[in-house]
């Protein structure tokens, strides 16, 4: 036998030998793959990755919790979800992640824990009951104080003992804040407004293109995409005409353009007061002829509301406006126009000023009524959606409370209060406001006569949605 036949031979028997083995390592993986995929459906769906943003969901409403599992999903209903502590939220889920949306902003240093039941793969197999829990961080907020020696913004935690300054400047006449920029409405050595717009810490301020050479006011802020509004007046306003208390509005990541005008055709263009709807790119004002509008974010697709007398507010996470008309305080869905009168709170007197809170019920200001009828004092009260009443604070005469904000998850008030209001005169500002002013954060999970959880020297509150008596 020639070797050239032997080589051949071998060869074979190799190529043969190589073949067997490589069958085997094939069946032996596909065994392998197959166990660990029947292990995977005994198991049901596990959880590889979780993503949450807590510090942004202390601040607005929409923030999500991810999470990403080891195989495809059947579809989790809501039905299978609980968060505690409890808050409305929706469910979607895509291939192999579950994503939880919380309809409204979240308290501040609270533990959170998201179970989620009953999951199963896409294919069947054995359910799975998914648990995750994350701690939202503690309060942060920032707080005008006006001075002799000029103006300063300055973030505090709520204890009131870490308060460092951000931004200082000769004449603030009112600030407002984002998520991740802080907007300051400021009067230049010449008396020209100005805004600027920086960093939550004061950082690389930079100036807005305004609509001309005139007055700023009712600076507003969107819930999210950090969007501004503001009504403008000409600075030369007289018998001749000019444009006065106009809308506008401006995105806070492109300071150099040009604002936008809110035009609501066939309406008086002069703006009274006005809201940004939360969750939406809609604006809910009141002109000067005392017309309620609905509008688009230049004032398109309007729809008339009727009359009103002022607006008081709309809670975030909310589609739901407190109105004031001239038969009495309503609420009205700006989602189909329904409106009822608001609930009558339990003893509580004639009120002034009505603050929507997160979730459900409202923070009221109203007087206390001396035997002689007249005032003799205030309450500050939470008020239920049913009508009961919670006294957070009672004032006496001398006391006058200027704004009532609230966090953006409802669980603290704040109320700007003017000590000793005979003895405490305003200053020349545009937006003028007492020399001693003092903002006292009240804790609404807390029970009646609760203490406030701080009070701060200045006002504005960055939870402020609107200037103090808008």
């Amino acid at each position: 036998m020639s070797s050239d036949s032997r080589r051949v031979r071998s060869r074979r028997r190799r190529g043969r030998a190589f073949a067997l083995s490589l069958a085997v390592v094939i069946v032996a993986l596909a065994v392998v793959g197959l166990g660990a995929a029947a292990l995977g459906t005994a198991q049901g769906p596990r959880v590889t990755d979780v993503q949450v943003d807590p510090e942004a969901a202390v601040t607005a409403s929409g923030s999500r919790l991810i999470v990403t599992t080891t195989q495809a999903l059947a579809p989790v209903d809501t039905a299978q979800v609980t968060v505690e502590p409890e808050v409305a939220f929706t469910v979607d889920t895509s291939g192999r992640t579950v994503g939880v949306q919380f309809a409204r902003p979240l308290d501040d240093d609270t533990d959170y824990t998201v179970t989620i039941a009953d999951v199963r793969g896409a294919g069947g197999g054995q359910p799975a009951t998914l648990t995750q829990t994350f701690r939202t961080p503690a309060a942060q907020v920032h707080l005008l104080q006006r001075g002799d020696d000029g103006d300063t913004i300055f973030r505090t935690d709520l204890t009131g003992e870490e308060a460092l300054p951000v931004f200082t400047h000769a004449h603030i006449e009112d600030y407002r804040a984002t998520s991740s920029h802080l907007v300051v409405s400021v009067r230049t050595d010449d008396d020209r407004a100005q805004l600027l717009v920086m960093g939550l810490d004061g950082s690389d301020p930079q100036q807005m293109t305004l609509p001309g050479d005139g007055v700023v006011s009712n600076l507003q802020t969107a819930d999210r995409g950090d969007v501004i509004g503001y009504t403008f007046s000409d600075a030369s306003l007289g018998a001749d005409g000019g444009r006065e208390s106009l809308l506008f509005t401006a995105s806070l990541k492109s300071p150099d353009a040009d604002p936008t005008a809110v035009e609501v055709s066939g309406a008086d263009p002069r703006v009274a007061e006005w809201r940004f709807v939360p969750d939406t790119d809609s604006i809910l004002l009141l002109s000067f002829d005392g017309t309620l509008l609905l509008t688009g974010p230049t004032g398109e697709d309007a729809t008339a509301l009727g009359s009103a007398l002022g607006i008081e507010g709309i809670a975030r996470g909310s589609s739901v406006a407190v109105v004031d008309r001239a038969e009495g305080l309503v609420d009205i869905d700006l989602t189909d126009a329904s409106e009822h009168a608001l609930v009558e709170a339990e003893g509580l007197g004639p009120v002034s000023q009505v603050t929507p809170v997160a979730g459900s019920g409202t923070v009221r200001t109203a007087a206390i009524l001396g035997d002689s009828g007249l005032p003799v004092g205030t309450t500050v009260a939470l008020v239920a959606d049913d009508g009961t009443t919670r006294v957070l604070a009672d004032l006496d005469g001398a006391d006058a409370v200027l704004q009532t904000c609230t966090s953006p998850s409802g669980r603290y008030a704040a109320v700007t209060v003017a000590p000793d209001a005979v003895d405490n005169p305003y200053d020349t500002y545009l937006l003028p406001m007492p020399a001693a002013v003092e903002t006292r954060v009240f804790d609404l999970r807390e029970g009646e006569g609760a203490d406030p959880v701080v009070a701060l020297s200045g006002f504005a509150v960055s939870w402020c949605q609107a200037p103090v008596g808008s």
